[in-house]
């Protein structure tokens, strides 16, 4: 689509009920196809024409449980409209925003970022517009934000309701998680609550700040929760015993481990950046967010340390089994396996990456060339894809215990000697 608002066909979207702006994204995608799918005229505002195009013909632009089915049908109905220009946004009774919100290199939140969005978008917004910041935010930006319209000779009716589904399941949970809603006037929280009530099944109000510190707390707890096991498999490696015999002992039959996670590559777009916007905004006094982030970050390098006091490195091919950031994702952003292989770049002779969902790289190879030419190979992400693969003579690198078998196992002496014939731990 040009920079014109009208669809190929030369007609000009209907009047939306909602505009999703990043509504091509993997969080406003799925928000904008349930409210179209409970009847509402849903406008989605993105600058991705090829993304928007994708979406157009009813194909999903990334994996996403139950959407294409969905997505072809509001399609057919005409609830499901696009634009690329601002001004559009003038006749959508709602704006929901869920553009992306990162930190900066030095590990404190890009707030430029949402005033970029807002300064494009204040010219053709009005008070009488619900405008919905979706978008995970450093505390106080909310109401920041309010402040900032107003200094601009604009007062919004602004809410903050964080989204809080897991990615690839967003089309059940939106619909059956309750909704946090807040709101920096008492109009602004009730017709928040309003437009919630439409697709989920309790909405909660809280005030700005509580709203975002029930993400920012969320997604720090579940970084932190990762961050336990791991450093527990890490010293469990040190000692040479199997971590998961250990974790099996904890966990049967005794509730109050039941939920206990497993080890394994803890990355993605939220819980690293959402830890560290808290530690941020706590001054960066929150010693337990930045352990946690030290010994998931620090995951990658103890793997091949383990495998370089082991094994020839610099003689052997390593595979990489997976490079979404976790399973049956073909989500790579701030995967770990691309830490793990800049590292392994270094130390083995030779990396080669494969993933069965990943589109956006390039150097990816069949799972099966993967699988035939190395000598080692680490699952990185446990896609269903690999449950039954034949890995034949293998050091096998499973810190999941995927397969059963341990943290960092050997299924035999491997081509051309350079392996030993022995079990080891990671």
């Amino acid at each position: 689509m040009s920079k014109s608002s009208r669809s190929k066909s030369g007609k000009t979207p209907p009047r939306a009920d909602l505009c999703v702006v990043g509504g091509a994204g993997r969080v406003g995608l799925p928000l904008s196809i349930v409210f179209a799918a409970k009847g509402r005229q849903v406008l989605i505002h993105d600058v991705n024409q090829q993304c928007m195009d994708v979406i157009r013909s009813g194909r999903m632009p990334f994996r996403e449980q139950d959407a294409e089915p969905l997505l072809r049908d509001v399609l057919s109905k005409g609830l499901l409209t696009f634009t690329s220009r601002a001004e559009d946004l003038a006749g959508a009774r709602a704006v929901v925003i869920t553009i992306g919100t990162p930190v900066d290199e030095f590990l404190t939140p890009s707030l430029r970022v949402m005033t970029r969005c807002l300064d494009d978008l204040l010219p053709f917004l009005s008070p009488k517009q619900l405008i919905v910041i979706r978008s995970t935010v450093y505390p106080g930006v909310t109401d920041s934000m309010a402040k900032y319209a107003q200094s601009k000779g604009k007062n919004l009716k602004l809410a903050f309701c964080p989204e809080r589904i897991v990615e690839g399941h967003a089309i059940e949970e939106l619909q059956s998680l309750p909704q946090i809603v807040s709101g920096t006037t008492a109009e602004a929280e009730e017709d928040a609550a309003a437009l919630f009530s439409l697709i989920a099944p309790e909405v909660v109000r809280l005030a700005p700040m509580e709203a975002e510190l029930v993400k920012l707390f969320s997604n720090a707890y579940r970084y932190i929760e990762f961050a336990v096991s791991n450093q527990f498999y890490m010293i469990a490696s040190a000692a040479n015993v199997d971590y998961y015999r250990i974790l099996e002992g904890m966990k049967r039959d005794y509730p109050r481990s039941k939920d206990f996670p497993r080890a394994g590559l803890t990355a993605g777009p939220c819980l690293f950046k959402d830890t560290m916007q808290l530690a941020s905004f706590y001054r960066n006094q929150f010693g337990l967010g930045f352990d946690a982030m030290l010994i998931n970050e620090g995951i990658p390098q103890f793997i091949v340390d383990r495998l370089d006091a082991q094994y020839p490195l610099e003689k052997m091919t390593v595979g990489l089994l997976g490079m979404a950031f976790k399973a049956e994702s073909d989500d790579p952003r701030f995967s770990l396996s691309y830490k793990l292989k800049k590292i392994l770049a270094t130390r083995a002779k030779s990396v080669l990456t494969t993933d069965p969902y990943v589109q956006s790289d390039s150097d990816l190879l069949p799972l099966e060339e993967v699988v035939r030419r190395s000598d080692i190979l680490i699952l990185c992400a446990p896609h269903r894809a690999y449950r039954n693969l034949n890995l034949g003579r293998k050091v096998i690198v499973d810190i999941w215990n995927f397969w059963g078998k341990g943290g960092l196992f050997t299924r035999g002496r491997a081509a051309e000697g350079l392996l030993r014939e022995s079990r080891i731990e990671a």
